[in-house]
């Protein structure tokens, strides 16, 4: 017998090799899906004939020899035969032979009692011959069903498939996320493009706010919001004016200074909180005296850190408390309740630290009404401002202060997360003299100095390059932080 196997990816396919192979008179012994292609198991018509035919010279070819009848003896009556004897006999005798008395000569006996006695006994019957076909189509008893074990394979298999589909589903999400970008960069690109050409003033407004260090986000908002038919100059005016509109700022520090209260300068290493905070010290001295300032440091990590505090509340005459902790700092505010300002400098550390999230909760577990002063570093970049306010933001900052503005060739860059952060800008340091350096922070001087000093660098930007840049800012309309521009 020669049984081939045919395998391919559809049955369709398979049952063509089959008749390619041993005609269309091939008989098919199985079809079954195999390892994802179907598997066909077939046989050629002649090896079929070939079965059901025997082979020569076998026991099964040889002929059988015929039964002489007459050569067997004869037997004893069958049931058959007996009926027929009984049968033959008349009526008369059966009748005599039923009223006749019984006798132990079984060759009297009546045909009747002969019938019975033809019969078997039960015990001798053979019963497994009888019920033995009877016994192989019986059903057979089933498995008992494990109720709790079908459960927990239907929900193993619920639970793969719900994990399969959340899996292909946020396949989806992503790769129909990417396309939407990739759209919305090529649709703000087209449509600044042609923008540019329509009103070209608007290209020269925008290279001057990039060039001032603003967000390219803040910039196309701005734009887009500007009035039609205003040439450069106008423009210009119109978007420093809705800039120092939306800039918030704190003009009488006798809200800070007379009231008093416990202030926390925070911010990252280097951002100059300690030199601020002297600065400060120095502004209550000569309003309120040295007995009605205290300050606090828990700068215990930097070398030297709590030493240059010390030495500025040596010159002021102030008193400068150090603690480690939590429990130190409440222990210190409750000492210093009387006191009408208290300033805090707390220890430096990169927004990134986990140990900010500490130092905000002990600021905000201190037991007093700690308001936080964040210090914001002007020489840094959009990107970098924005994590130092998400990070140090905590339930709310009270105000912020601009550091180094000395040092910064634009300060648009923090002008920009003031705006869209909706921060209280107090003050401005501009070096390190104590305390000649700080002033008060004023709107119009802020957007004039930031569009000022980099007036030369607005030709940086060519006008090709002005589509790219703006590629980003398909979905500024959907900014919440800047859906709260005032522009009247």
């Amino acid at each position: 017998m020669n049984v081939k196997k045919f395998t391919a990816a559809t049955s369709r396919e398979a049952l063509r090799k089959v008749r390619d192979a041993l005609g269309p008179d091939a008989v098919i012994l199985s079809n079954r899906p195999v390892d994802g292609v179907v598997e066909i198991l077939a046989l050629d018509n002649d090896d079929v004939a070939s079965l059901a035919a025997p082979a020569p010279g076998s026991d099964m070819a040889q002929p059988q020899p015929r039964l002489d009848l007459n050569a067997f003896e004869p037997e004893a009556p069958s049931f058959t035969n007996r009926r027929a004897a009984a049968t033959a006999a008349t009526p008369e005798q059966i009748y005599a032979a039923r009223r006749a008395p019984q006798t132990d000569d079984f060759a009297a006996e009546p045909v009747y009692a002969t019938r019975r006695a033809a019969q078997p006994l039960p015990e001798e019957r053979d019963f497994a011959a009888e019920h033995s076909y009877a016994n192989r189509r019986a059903p057979q008893p089933e498995p008992a069903f494990d109720m709790a074990a079908m459960t927990s394979m239907m929900s193993a298999a619920i639970a793969q498939a719900k994990e399969s589909a959340a899996q292909e589903m946020s396949g989806m999400m992503s790769e129909l996320r990417a396309m939407r970008g990739m759209m919305e960069t090529q649709l703000a690109e087209m449509s600044w493009g042609g923008t540019q050409q329509r009103e070209p003033q608007k290209a020269a407004v925008l290279r001057e706010m990039l060039a001032a260090g603003f967000s390219a986000s803040l910039s196309r908002y701005l734009i887009d919001k500007m009035p039609a038919n205003k040439d450069a100059a106008e423009a210009m005016r119109w978007i420093k004016t809705v800039l120092a509109r939306n800039l918030t700022t704190m003009a009488d520090e006798d809200n800070l200074l007379d009231k008093g209260g416990v202030f926390a300068l925070v911010g990252p290493t280097g951002v100059g909180k300690t030199t601020t905070t002297a600065k400060l010290a120095a502004r209550c001295v000569m309003r309120h005296g040295p007995e009605k300032l205290a300050l606090i440091t828990t700068d215990a990590y930097r070398i030297g850190g709590h030493e240059q505090l010390r030495i500025y509340g040596k010159i002021l005459g102030v008193m400068v408390h150090s603690v480690k902790d939590e429990a130190d700092l409440r222990i210190a505010l409750k000492e210093l309740k009387n006191k009408h300002t208290v300033l805090i400098d707390t220890i430096g550390m990169s927004q990134r630290d986990q140990m900010v999230t500490e130092q905000v909760a002990m600021l905000t577990g201190a037991g007093a009404d700690v308001k936080r002063l964040l210090c914001l570093n002007a020489t840094s970049t959009n990107e970098t401002l924005a994590e130092v306010v998400r990070a140090y933001q905590g339930s709310g900052l009270h105000g912020c202060i601009m550091t180094k503005l000395d040092e910064a060739a634009s300060i648009g860059n923090v002008l920009d997360v003031v705006i869209r952060q909706k921060l209280n800008l107090h003050y401005i340091s501009n070096g390190q003299r104590v305390p000649e350096d700080l002033h008060l922070a004023d709107r119009a001087m802020l957007v004039d100095r930031a569009f000022r000093g980099r007036r030369d660098g607005a030709n940086q930007y060519e006008d090709a390059d002005l589509p790219l840049m703006m590629a980003g800012t398909g979905n500024v309309h959907k900014d919440e932080s800047l859906r709260e521009v005032r522009f009247g």
